[in-house]
């Protein structure tokens, strides 16, 4: 009579799901898998990983700035701020994505929960209440502003150590879409008349 083949796997499948299960971590953050085809050098995936996640945490904070303007807004320009501060609230969200996925594409390891971010995001924390509008305006340009300066460094640095893909992503889909941002914002500070111009002055 032939043998049952005996298993080596002491595991037992069942359809009852498995609660309360922990692990240690799969890779420590602040490291990158040692071996990855890209022809990118250790030092050179550790060095973009770690601007990239500095630029990732400042992004995220953007981002949920831009979620509090549009929720406590307020005063004659509500409506159009409420819908703007919503899209460009859209518009991060999608460049976190891009940071954070170049990021485990270059074998590292993405910063991801709130008090994580809060600990290394370089913009001023606001104040839980609500502000007056040209105070969100401002708040939201000087976060873009460390933004835009981090961007141009990255990809400065990029070229320089031979990583052209972080380049194009930090030039293409980080600094461009911030620099329209920008532009959107800036026009909302100008002191211009609503109802009467400016009456035309007689030069001497």
């Amino acid at each position: 009579m032939a043998k049952k083949p005996v298993s080596t796997n002491s595991h037992k499948t069942s359809a009852q799901p498995r609660y309360h299960q922990t692990a240690r971590e799969l890779q420590a953050f602040g490291t990158v898998t040692s071996v990855m085809p890209l022809q990118l050098e250790e030092p050179v995936r550790l060095e973009m990983t770690e601007q990239l996640n500095q630029l990732l945490a400042d992004t995220m904070t953007l981002r949920d700035l831009y979620k509090k303007s549009h929720w406590q807004v307020s005063g004659a320009t509500f409506y159009q701020l409420h819908l703007l501060f919503d899209k460009h609230f859209e518009e991060q969200s999608e460049i976190v994505d891009a940071i954070a996925e170049r990021i485990q594409l270059l074998g590292g390891v993405s910063i991801a929960m709130a008090a994580d971010v809060a600990e290394s995001t370089r913009i001023s924390r606001p104040p839980k209440g609500r502000e007056e509008v040209p105070v969100q305006l401002s708040r939201l340009l000087d976060a873009h502003e460390i933004i835009i300066t981090q961007c141009r460094e990255l990809a400065e640095l990029a070229n320089k150590v031979g990583d052209p893909g972080t380049n194009d992503l930090v030039v293409s889909d980080v600094l461009r879409p911030n620099e329209l941002q920008v532009w959107f914002l800036s026009e909302h500070l100008v002191d211009a008349p609503l109802v009467e111009a400016e009456p035309l002055r007689e030069s001497a």
